[in-house]
């Protein structure tokens, strides 16, 4: 006899299933394929993630139902369309994480032509006639609710989290302080700004050693995908992580250090979200930076993660509960920490728009919990016209 935990499972995949098959419908219902624009790139330094999630995403595109349309943005924030512009991005960047992926772009789609892109103000980018968005610029100046802002302006539905709760999302200061007062559990940590630590190192140091102690991890606020961020263990390594991290924002956060497991979770939805089966990210290096989630072949990615059925279901609710707590929707994905010392779980942070390569957990969770790829970007599109049609409903005069 199944137990309630199985049924509930059963319930959840047969909702994901049912919207899948609700799409399907409208789609060969409307009798016409869905113009889906893919913005990329971005003027961030996240900016060559942001090709490689465009490259598998584009990729997953099923061109009987889609079709294309690349939209790239470059290192200097120009916007190009027309062409190939994820081509044309792709070959202006060395990094050795595209050079495995590059040439991978072609679907079959007729936007993908081997023409050099149009160079075009964003609001002529966003002239091209769409009927939703993806967004996969990852960090500033896309996943801070900018893209979103100028969507909603431009009355686009779109793939991921409205303006405010990509702005919370991106904001490690913002996110933590609204993680806390919802009552998730986070790590001590502690906000400082690049004025005061340029204008006054040893006191910002004092503090650091008194409040939080070693080692501690120093970050951006404001950065995605471990970029700027150091483990410091002594004075010296920590002058150099605040100096490092003051390069790519003003606002820093410092935290301890945890000694544990990291574990992730993908949570899908608007409304009713739903979480994935948790994964584990095992790093060779001592912790999870940009080249190991990248560039590393020797990071061990475990889906699902090996935990007690209890474990599971506690990241599964603190998942959620962060989803919700930023009033997030479309998907993303929350990382966490397990104490070695006592086993308990802290919420280390959510990413609104989680990295889509060939690599990345997000899709991995969700396929082990049974959405394939396709499947998930399917759902993501139906969410995004599904939030869009109920923020119509708002009454916009008195």
């Amino acid at each position: 006899m199944a137990s309630s935990e199985d049924e509930q499972e059963g319930c959840k995949s047969r909702e994901i299933y049912r919207s899948l098959r609700s799409l399907e419908m409208a789609i060969y219902q409307m009798g016409n394929k869905i113009r889906v624009g893919l913005i990329f790139g971005g003027k961030t330094g996240e900016h060559e993630v942001s090709l490689a999630s465009a490259q598998s995403v584009l990729g997953a595109l099923d061109p009987s139902k889609y079709d294309a349309i690349l939209i790239g943005v470059t290192k200097e924030g120009q916007w190009l369309t027309g062409g190939n512009p994820l081509k044309q991005l792709v070959n202006a960047t060395q990094s050795p994480l595209l050079k495995a992926m590059n040439g991978s772009t072609g679907n079959g789609s007729s936007a993908l032509t081997t023409n050099d892109a149009t160079r075009l103000t964003t609001t002529n980018a966003l002239n091209e006639s769409v009927d939703v968005v993806f967004p996969l610029i990852h960090g500033p100046n896309g996943e801070d609710g900018t893209i979103q802002g100028l969507l909603e302006l431009a009355a686009i539905p779109y793939v991921g989290a409205n303006v405010a709760a990509s702005a919370v999302g991106m904001d490690k200061a913002l996110m933590k302080a609204i993680f806390r007062n919802a009552g998730l559990p986070v790590a001590e940590y502690l906000v400082l700004y690049r004025h005061h630590w340029e204008h006054d190192p040893e006191e910002t140091i004092h503090e650091i050693e008194t409040i939080i102690r070693y080692p501690c991890f120093v970050k951006p606020a404001n950065m995605g995908s471990s970029v700027g961020i150091s483990k410091a263990r002594n004075w010296d390594e920590l002058t150099q992580a605040l100096a490092t991290a003051a390069l790519y924002d003003r606002k820093l956060v410092v935290e301890r250090a945890i000694e544990g497991r990291e574990l992730e979770c993908s949570v899908l939805g608007n409304d009713a979200p739903l979480a994935s089966l948790p994964g584990e990210v095992i790093p060779e290096r001592e912790f999870y930076d940009y080249e190991a989630k990248y560039a590393d072949d020797h990071t061990r990615l475990v889906v699902p993660a090996e935990l007690t059925p209890e474990q599971a279901r506690t990241i599964q609710d603190l998942a959620v509960r962060a989803f919700e707590a930023i009033d997030c929707s479309g998907m993303a994905r929350v990382d966490f920490f397990m104490e070695k010392r006592d086993g308990r779980v802290l919420v280390n942070e959510i990413n609104t728009i989680p990295g889509f390569t060939k690599v990345s957990m997000y899709p991995k969770m969700w396929e082990a919990s049974g959405v394939s790829y396709p499947q998930l970007v399917d759902r993501l599109i139906q969410l995004a016209l599904e939030r869009h049609s109920d923020r119509a409903r708002n009454r916009v005069t008195h």
